[in-house]
């Protein structure tokens, strides 16, 4: 866990530290060999017995309480000491010890002010911002100092110079573990704000330097599923299921949940889903071969001849007949519309509008013209408030039988004509059930997943 890799690190900070001045330089005595071309770096040292004394005195202290009080003194003592960066770094590590959180923050951005680049003092800005975000402690802000830290830190760990008393192996674990730290903070940070793909960037990093830490797991496998390629989704999906065997109690579940959703949206189907989690229980990273199958709806044309194939034209719904003869091929359209035209149909409709009664002339006689209608028979219409009937009655409704706008009504009548986008029948020889009969159910339109 990288609390632990963090206590490694400052446990690690106060040998380095330590060792960098076990004895002040002592003055070469003058020779008389030649200048060299290109004189080698110069080593930091501490030529003021008192100020060395003062140094190594802290340094040496095994309580942190005292620690404190040596380093603060010689601080303030010795406020542009040579060593003032090592004396800072002991400090942090001192008030970590002591479990003083806020002081250990204040003198790791002391340090930082003295060394822009000190790799210790961000990895503990990057850690500490992260874990105070998400217990909710000003989360926004600490969030975006975590992420401010983690890609400064990973900025600086491509020329950071190695310490003195520290080895060639010792620095290269060192920027190993602090570039997880990094990268994890850069990467939930910019989880956070939304920028999923610099997400991507920095905790595809962090979980492959540690595919063991359950939240960066888990924001990569969100930010996979947030950017949609396909690439992406299948990572997406192995990490949301990795996320589910690493959660413990009921965040396993809700996990599990969400990830199956994922999956089945996909695939198209839960199969395979519980593959993936046993995978995932023992795997940590994509296999190399790692593929899940995306489902590919089928087209509103392929559809419409599925439904022709699988069901009689008779036993289909308005909202049936209807995607065919919008939407289907020419052969499936007409099928369907030869089933029906001319042939009394009794259906259901909702009441969209009524047109307003008036009077023709027969045989030289004024007569009330016939009540025409326009219905909504399909699901999708009704919520829209959108007509796709056309009914004209055989006869003029009376008052008693006039039925309201908004409300369902029961009908026969004989389908004559439609227009196929925006769809309309257009029916006449309505006629007003006596009788009613049950109400069909009503279907949507099959819609692509």
């Amino acid at each position: 866990m990288k609390k632990t890799v963090l206590a490694m690190l400052l446990v690690a900070a106060v040998a380095a530290v330590a060792q960098t001045a076990s004895a002040p330089a002592q003055a070469a005595p003058a020779t008389a060999a030649p200048a060299p071309a290109a004189p080698p770096p110069q080593k930091k040292e501490i030529k003021d017995p008192a100020e060395y004394n003062a140094y190594v005195g802290a340094a040496g202290q095994s309580d942190p309480a005292a620690q404190i009080s040596g380093f603060e003194a010689f601080l303030a003592q010795y406020p542009n000491s040579t060593f003032k960066e090592e004396a800072l770094e002991l400090l942090m590590v001192a008030y970590q010890k002591a479990g003083n959180t806020a002081k250990m923050l204040e003198t790791a951005q002391k340090t930082l002010q003295v060394n822009p680049c000190n790799i210790r003092s961000l990895a503990l800005v990057a850690y500490s911002k992260q874990a105070m975000a998400t217990a909710g402690q000003n989360a926004q802000q600490n969030f975006a100092d975590a992420g401010q830290a983690g890609q400064k830190g990973l900025q600086c760990l491509q020329t950071a110079p190695k310490p003195d008393g520290t080895s060639a192996a010792d620095w290269d674990k060192l920027k190993t573990q602090t570039g997880g730290i990094f990268n994890g903070a850069a990467g939930i940070s910019a989880y956070q704000a939304k920028d999923y793909a610099k997400a991507e960037e920095f905790l595809r990093a962090a979980v492959q330097g540690d595919p063991t830490n359950l939240l960066e797991i888990y924001d990569l496998a969100l930010a996979d599923l947030a950017t949609g390629p396909a690439e992406n989704d299948m990572e997406g999906l192995f990490f949301i299921a990795r996320a589910s065997n690493l959660a413990q109690g009921a965040g396993k579940d809700q996990i599990a949940k969400f990830g199956k959703s994922r999956y089945v949206k996909y695939h198209g189907s839960d199969q395979g889903w519980s593959d993936l989690l046993a995978l995932t229980a023992t795997t940590q990273l994509p296999p190399a071969n790692f593929t899940i199958t995306k489902y590919v709806p089928p087209t509103p044309a392929e559809q419409a001849a599925a439904l022709v194939k699988s069901k009689k034209i008779e036993a289909m719904s308005f909202a049936e007949w209807q995607m065919v003869l919008s939407e289907g091929t020419p052969e499936d359209a007409d099928k369907v519309w030869s089933t029906l035209k001319g042939k009394p149909l009794q259906m259901v409709g909702h009441i969209i509008s009524i047109d307003p009664p008036g009077k023709v002339t027969e045989h030289g006689k004024s007569v009330d013209a016939p009540t025409k209608l326009k219905l909504a028979g399909s699901s999708d219409d009704i919520d829209a408030k959108r007509f796709d009937i056309d009914l004209t009655m055989s006869a003029a409704l009376s008052a008693k039988q006039m039925p309201k706008e908004d409300t369902d009504f029961q009908f026969e009548g004989t389908p004559v004509s439609y227009v196929p986008k925006p769809f309309v029948m257009t029916m006449n020889e309505g006629a007003l059930l006596a009788t009613a009969k049950p109400k069909p159910a009503v279907h949507k339109k099959p819609a692509a997943h």
